[in-house]
């Protein structure tokens, strides 16, 4: 028993030792004619109506089309009214050729040129079936009485268009030629030319229509050079394709069937025709574009030309539709963002002219078409190098690449959540809620500062509804806040990204800061944005504090008292003594020292050897000071006491950190 596929005969290719296509290059444009309006229309569940159709016309003007197939007037009452409102309306461009389709049959061929009767310039263009199918099976001809059908057929165009008031040029097509003897086609196409007779001047079209497409581009562009090779009048004939998509090869076959001697091409918008469709022109544009040839047609706005494509014909055009689709630029994947993000970043650094972007073959701009919603589009596929993207494009931000894989995971855990892409604004909105404006246990809401052994920050803690003034001290203004901070909640971490750049440019410029501190080998990060630097990265600290998992839980240093206290211990670090603030504070010794040691989990002379040491490593930093000019200057009369009390907070002399850090 036979298998289905067994049923199917093998296309028997054309064997041409001399063949020369596939060394050939496209370096030009064919003749482009659109069949939109007669073969794409004729396909349509509802095909256009005169109103319709004319504004499609206008679309394709518009594109750049010099030669449109506007109907088959003779088929209907419809496609004759397209002709003559078309003449009798002046809508024709004076470098524009229409062209009509007849088949080989006298009352057509009548009924055409009385539709066609004032065309500036109109080719008729003329069929009939010459496959051995068509032959046996619908028409039961021979091979000399289907050939005479043609002739018979281009005899009377020539006298008609004798006859007939007008500007016309003549084109032959043997229809299902992929089932015809590729000999024996040329064989009727030459014997129409015999007929008319072309010259240079006033060229006939000879279309080779792959009608039903069943044989391979290779196979098909043989054939074509073979038809190139063996035409009459040569140099007075235009040879066309009309390729089909029945194999998914349209383009490939027109493509091939160029390099072997075609010099037009039929094929309309996004390949829509009977069936599987017309070859598409936007594509086979767009390929030759994407290779520096100029397709002469224009499609830098890919979007309004699909909105009327789809008005007019109610079809839709595919998501991943070359060129034009809405996904066909987008990438979702992570390691693609990334790579799209690099690419572009390159092209800018280098000031590339030429364009060589990963997984972009073209430049969306192109075609009209957006880097910010078309190419990098964020789901839960998404990568941190899109996000960035995203961010950068549309809003400015810049992050740390230490930033980015966290924010980049925060984005695919809210997309996965809502089973939704997230829009740039709403990327936008998740990173705003998240880093810069989350909900804040405590901020600073003034700060000043101060030059004293370094920077002397005195910041305003805001907890609810009360506010406390903290004095510390730092190697610069950022580190002295953050001291505040620390002292003020009795708590470690450290310092240790800051990045800052432009957000906006002019007068209400604005400047943004990314600040990360570490604690306990996690790291959290937080955004600022303010006209003033330092205001954006206070703000940027305080974000990353308030994530901290303790800072709500301790309330010991917020004590208005102690805070005081510690404060003049900050003023008065080199001389200070319990005596000095027992005075001070009205306290008598014991019951202060008690205090300070219950409240803030520190004895009196640890507090004074913390703010010492902190203010001689900040010397030691960004200082020429000796060692033991240094010691004296933050209340060490003794070289060695110092060195050991350094050495013995930080495992390191005091030279050894200075050595460090340089």
């Amino acid at each position: 028993m036979k298998k289905g596929y067994q049923k199917y005969i093998p296309f028997k290719p054309i064997n041409i030792p001399d063949r020369t296509w596939p060394n050939n290059v496209i370096t030009k444009a064919p003749i482009w004619c659109s069949v939109d309006l007669r073969d794409g229309n004729q396909a349509l569940v509802d095909p256009m109506n005169l109103e319709e159709k004319l504004e499609f016309f206008k679309t394709l003007i518009e594109v750049g089309f010099k030669e449109i197939e506007v109907g088959f007037p003779s088929a209907s009452e419809t496609e004759y009214e397209i002709l003559r409102t078309l003449i009798d309306g002046n809508y024709i461009p004076d470098d524009v050729t229409i062209q009509v389709l007849v088949q080989a049959r006298p009352h057509l061929i009548k009924k055409t040129f009385e539709a066609v009767k004032g065309a500036p310039h109109a080719v008729i263009h003329l069929y009939n079936s010459t496959s051995v199918a068509q032959r046996e099976q619908v028409f039961k001809k021979s091979k000399e009485q289907i050939k005479q059908i043609a002739v018979d057929g281009a005899v009377l165009l020539k006298k008609l268009a004798d006859e007939t008031e007008g500007n016309f040029s003549f084109q032959y097509s043997p229809e299902s030629f992929p089932g015809t003897e590729v000999d024996y086609a040329v064989d009727v196409c030459n014997a129409v030319l015999d007929v008319w007779q072309p010259k240079k001047e006033n060229k006939a079209i000879i279309n080779i229509p792959a009608t039903v497409e069943n044989a391979m581009p290779h196979v098909f562009a043989t054939q074509v050079e073979y038809i190139n090779k063996h035409l009459k009048y040569r140099d007075a004939v235009t040879l066309c394709l009309h390729p089909h998509n029945d194999r998914g090869c349209g383009v490939a076959t027109a493509e091939l069937g160029i390099l072997a001697g075609a010099e037009r091409i039929e094929g309309t918008l996004f390949g829509n025709g009977e069936r599987t469709g017309n070859v598409d022109i936007v594509t086979l544009a767009m390929n030759m574009y994407t290779h520096g040839v100029d397709p002469k047609l224009d499609f830098s706005n890919m979007p309004k030309i699909r909105a009327n494509y789809e008005k007019f014909t109610r079809m839709h055009v595919y998501e991943r539709q070359p060129y034009a689709g809405d996904l066909v630029f987008t990438a979702f994947s992570g390691s693609h963002q990334d790579a799209i993000a690099k690419g572009m970043q390159w092209r800018e650094d280098k000031k590339l002219k030429t364009w060589s972007v990963p997984y972009l073959p073209v430049d969306p701009k192109d075609v009209g078409r957006t880097y910010d919603g078309d190419v990098i589009r964020i789901n839960s596929q998404s990568g941190k190098g899109g996000v960035n993207y995203i961010l950068k494009q549309n809003f400015g931000i810049s992050m740390p690449d230490a930033m980015r894989e966290e924010v980049g995971y925060l984005m695919k855990h809210v997309s996965d959540e809502e089973h939704k892409e997230l829009s740039p604004q709403w990327v936008y909105e998740i990173f705003e809620d998240n880093y810069i404006n989350p909900t804040p246990y405590f901020q600073i809401s003034e700060c000043h500062f101060k030059q004293v052994d370094g920077i002397m920050a005195e910041a305003t803690i805001t907890c609810g509804d009360k506010s406390t003034i903290v004095d510390a001290n730092g190697n610069g203004r950022l580190d002295a806040v953050s001291n505040t901070i620390k002292q003020f909640f009795g708590i470690s971490y450290q310092l240790s990204t800051y990045e800052e750049h432009a957000l906006t440019q002019g007068s209400s410029s604005k400047a943004i800061a990314y600040v990360s501190i570490t604690c306990q080998g996690d790291v959290f990060w937080g955004v600022g944005i303010d006209e003033d630097i330092i205001s954006a990265s206070i703000h940027a600290l305080c974000v990353c504090v308030n994530k901290l998992p303790d800072i709500k839980k301790n309330d010991n240093l917020r004590d208005e008292r102690l805070v005081s206290m510690i404060n003049f211990m900050q003023a008065n670090y080199q001389t200070v003594t319990l005596e000095d603030m027992a005075e001070q504070f009205h306290l008598s010794v014991p019951y202060l020292s008690k205090f300070i040691h219950e409240k803030s989990g520190k004895t009196f002379g640890e507090q004074v050897t913390n703010i010492r040491m902190k203010k001689a490593r900040t010397l030691l930093k960004n200082g020429n000071m000796t060692v033991e000019n240094i010691a004296a200057a933050v209340g060490y009369p003794s070289v060695e006491h110092f060195s050991r009390t350094f050495k013995k907070l930080y495992n390191k002399t005091p030279v050894e950190y200075r050595n460090s850090e340089k």
